[in-house]
């Protein structure tokens, strides 16, 4: 692997508390030898670990029809502020779902029921609002961005509740069914010019939701992925598409893979595990996991600040669980991370069954004197601090820091370039150097605060 030589420059860009500062460029450092500071940031790049996929977030059905409200200019403004690699954040990776989910207006399915051939499969609920929103995106992205796909149950008629929300499971008998229902959902978007990535194959398995939900044991995941979903893939020729199983939370995720991927005839379909943030932190299940597999890729495929409440629109602490989030999941193996819905409306929604949520950016869709004002929560800017840096095919390298008081990766980009984010979540100020062989820049971390530097000759 090629290293800067030395000395370097170092773009800085800083989000801080108490500040104007939102991914605010403050300044180009040359480097220097190092000096004295109270904390060093020690980067190596002799050796890399895993390569990235990409950073994003969701595109849903929700955050569709939110932009659809919105003027030409605001929808623009937007899309730019997200996907424009240049101007906005850049990112590089999107999650959709296959029908509906809680972030619909309504439940919807693309086929009519008892319909196992599949002859009536339509996406047409998709065409009006969800797919031109994805299409804006790849192009204003340049088509850099990878998308991937999960359901959150089947239709209704293939469970045992016989309802797509309340959980329920998949019965046997529809399985083959379900299974090229995938391929038919991957082949339809394809058609519209948006190619699909990878898949899940289920949404919160272990969770028995008031929404859209449909629950897998272990061992159900496992059997459905080696005969029915894997072999419908390569079937269609579509082996080539990334399978990531569990997608749920971080707690449970060791057990959950173990169970799948020590069982070769499930492995040789999966290319990785998804996991989210709702029970707690477990960042070490993330490391076990890629530990004990470590040819399996390792995805955080949702995470959202649950519990819409406006008042708490501006409250700090949102941003710095995503940071804290990002940090730990990247360091202990994670290959790409995505945030649920890039935008709902002044509510937390649409949502057809009441689970409001927030998102990094909201807006308001009433009519009067606020009528399409765009609300960007602090998180959007802490995800910048990630997503506009840190490009798919970068490998991380070695960030070691001397401060308890700093959370930090490293990250090389294919140009050569590195990215280090430091994030300080005290209340007092912490003077860095960042320090890349024998050759140093010095910065300050305010409290409160997430900076990145871009290294480069």
């Amino acid at each position: 692997m090629t290293t800067l030589a030395q000395p370097f420059q170092a773009n800085v860009f800083l989000t801080a508390k108490d500040t104007e500062s939102r991914l605010a460029h403050i300044g180009t450092l040359a480097s220097a030898p190092p000096g004295p500071a109270s904390a060093t940031v020690f980067l190596d790049d002799a050796a890399a670990f895993q390569t990235i996929v990409g950073i994003g977030g969701a595109i849903t059905d929700a955050a569709a029809e939110v932009l659809a409200k919105l003027s030409p200019p605001q929808q623009e403004k937007l899309l730019s502020a997200y996907f424009d690699p240049k101007s906005g954040i850049g990112y590089s990776l999107i999650r959709t779902h296959i029908h509906s989910c809680d972030f619909s207006s309504a439940s919807y399915t693309y086929v009519k029921d008892g319909d196992t051939a599949l002859k009536s499969f339509n996406i047409a609920p998709d065409l009006q609002y969800r797919i031109p929103m994805i299409k804006r995106a790849l192009a204003l992205a340049g088509n850099q961005i990878t998308v991937y796909a999960s359901p959150w149950s089947p239709p209704a008629w293939m469970k045992t509740n016989g309802n797509m929300l309340q959980g329920g499971e998949l019965k046997p008998a529809f399985a083959d069914a379900w299974a090229n229902y995938y391929t038919r959902f991957i082949e339809a978007y394809e058609k519209q010019g948006i190619p699909i990535w990878g898949l899940t194959v289920q949404n919160e398995p272990a969770a028995v939701q008031r929404w859209e939900s449909c629950v897998y044991t272990a061992e159900q995941e496992r059997d459905f992925v080696k005969n029915h979903l894997g072999p419908a893939l390569a079937k269609a020729g579509m082996a080539d598409r990334k399978l990531i199983v569990w997608d749920h939370n971080r707690d449970i995720m060791y057990e959950r893979a173990k169970v799948v991927l020590e069982d070769p005839a499930a492995a040789k379909y999966i290319w990785g595990v998804g996991f989210h943030w709702y029970v707690g932190d477990h960042f070490e299940n993330v490391r076990l996991v890629q530990e004990r597999f470590p040819d399996t890729h390792l995805l955080f495929t949702e995470g959202c600040v649950e519990s819409f409440d406006a008042a708490r629109v501006k409250e700090w602490g949102a941003g710095e669980r995503y940071g804290r989030s990002l940090m730990h999941d990247f360091n202990n193996g994670a290959v790409g991370w995505t945030d649920w819905n890039i935008l709902l409306d002044e509510r937390g929604g649409p949502n057809h069954v009441g689970n409001y949520c927030f998102a990094p950016v909201h807006a308001d869709t009433r009519p009067g004197p606020d009528a399409g004002k765009l609300t960007f929560m602090n998180s959007f800017y802490y995800l910048g601090h990630f997503s506009r840096f840190i490009r798919p095919g970068a490998k991380r390298i070695i960030a070691s820091s001397t401060s308890d008081d700093l959370l930090t990766t490293a990250f090389k980009n294919p140009d050569g370039s590195i990215a280090v984010v430091v994030m300080n979540q005290t209340e007092k100020a912490v003077d860095i150097n960042l320090q890349l062989r024998s050759s140093a820049v010095k910065l300050q971390s305010p409290a409160h605060s997430i900076l990145t530097a871009v290294l480069a000759n």
